[in-house]
């Protein structure tokens, strides 16, 4: 008698993931309503609408290309090469699926709607005043209160798109472009910081899984995804330095950091990735304890200049404490998007990131329990581990701390960009990749999504 196969252990957190979503969709929908979760199509905000666009052709063939020759290409491929590679497709990826809802509603009416940031540049004509009275519009029954996306993050946000209407670059048009533009780097800013900290052979493997992932559906276009972009290049850029990089790639990083803080309140907690690095490249760090001169000093460039200009940062976020709970954070359930959050993330780092993040479990408690031998490649593997486990975190800290109910599908593509990479523990990685572009046209196209 023949002896059924074994079930592959992947397949038991695909299942778990799967069986999140499923929960979250009828639990969304059957059990709250659309009062209680103000989205349209739980766990996400967006309603259903089946649909075709100028984008499907191009999105098909990208992902057809990505899941033949991407792993092999991203083996094979020169490594000065390999990060311009990932990002032209990534670019390409990402306009094709918002080219799927066409150039109005895709691309150029995005960051042009009332919530969002474009509804408000003229309201800057004078920036050093609108930043002096920004606080005083946060709280919705303030005079002219801003719209939620500007009184949700910090004005570094809004000026970026308002610096870039005054060099004569206004509307959606070019703001939606320079987002998809900066956002798809982030995969890139991943790529590198894994091969600082964990080596070329696995940033290699993560390389098309950073390309071909779901949250491409939200990178074009939302603000969220340029935020990511930024928070991402200020890791990598410490990572370069803790690696043995010129002391300036620190001063880089600290600058970077300290705009993070001023795009958006949550992104504070990429300091738990930040310290991530700083431990894995410690050796780095007590060589030359004098790279933390340049990184505080750049760090602290951003918020002075803000300050010096009149905004309070603490002030304004515990308005928007204040003014997040007035609204739709009043409403939302905590019971239940304390776990559907958790869905959404499925839903933008697909199934291979579920299977991934086991194999980066087991790789960390062989480490712990002093097994899984020994040498180069599995160190390599525990760091890269370390790594996504730091992202994990950050991500599980924002969960719980309640000031993320619903719309994480955008909210966290700062932190989903580090689950990615947890794809580089895969084998048969065209299986995993088929699934992940499955997932994301999927999406693009049976949903209208918005924010």
């Amino acid at each position: 008698m023949t002896r059924p196969r074994p079930v592959p252990r992947d397949l038991y957190p695909v299942a778990a993931a799967v069986l999140l979503v499923t929960a979250a969709v009828l639990v969304g929908r059957y059990v709250y309503t659309y009062d209680d979760l103000i989205v349209g199509w739980p766990p996400l905000l967006g309603r259903w609408d089946p649909h075709l666009g100028p984008g499907t052709p191009a999105a098909v063939a990208v992902a057809a290309a990505v899941v033949a020759y991407g792993p092999s290409v991203a083996a094979r491929l020169p490594w000065r090469a390999l990060p311009a590679a990932v990002w032209g497709t990534a670019l390409a990826w990402t306009w094709s699926l918002a080219l799927v809802d066409g150039w109005e509603r895709g691309v150029a009416g995005r960051l042009t709607t009332r919530q969002e940031y474009l509804s408000v540049v003229d309201r800057w004509q004078d920036i050093p005043a609108t930043l002096r009275d920004f606080n005083g519009h946060i709280l919705l029954h303030s005079p002219d209160n801003w719209p939620a996306h500007v009184a949700g993050h910090p004005p570094g946000a809004t000026l970026g798109y308002v610096l870039l209407d005054r060099i004569g670059l206004g509307g959606g048009g070019w703001a939606g472009a320079l987002t998809i533009t900066v956002g798809t780097t982030a995969g890139v800013a991943v790529l590198v910081t894994v091969r600082a900290l964990a080596g070329e052979r696995l940033a290699r493997r993560a390389a098309p899984f950073l390309v071909l992932a779901p949250a491409a559906v939200w990178v074009g276009t939302s603000a969220d995804g340029y935020f990511a972009a930024v928070a991402a290049w200020a890791v990598a850029l410490l990572a370069l330095a803790v690696t043995g990089r010129p002391l300036g790639w620190a001063a880089g990083s600290g600058l970077l950091f300290g705009l993070t803080c001023y795009l958006s309140y949550g992104l504070t907690l990429f300091a738990v990735i930040a310290a991530a690095v700083l431990l894995l490249g410690r050796r780095g760090v007590r060589a030359r304890p004098v790279l933390f001169a340049p990184l505080l000093a750049g760090a602290a460039v951003v918020p002075v200049a803000f300050t010096a200009a009149g905004f309070d940062w603490w002030q304004a976020y515990h308005l928007l404490v204040e003014r997040y709970y007035e609204g739709a954070a009043g409403v939302r359930p905590y019971a239940y998007w304390v776990w559907a959050n958790l869905a959404c993330t499925v839903l933008i780092t697909g199934l291979a990131t579920a299977a991934g993040l086991r194999r980066a479990g087991s790789v960390l408690l062989r480490r712990r329990a002093g097994g899984g031998g020994a040498g180069r490649e599995r160190a390599e593997e525990v760091r890269l581990a370390f790594l996504v486990a730091a992202g994990l975190l950050a991500l599980l800290a924002a969960d719980l701390s309640g000031m993320s109910k619903a719309e994480t599908e955008r909210i966290w593509l700062p932190f989903a960009v580090w689950l990615l990479a947890a794809g580089a523990f895969l084998t048969r990685p065209r299986a995993w990749l088929t699934a992940q572009a499955s997932l994301a046209l999927l999406l693009n196209h049976l949903l209208a999504t918005g924010w």
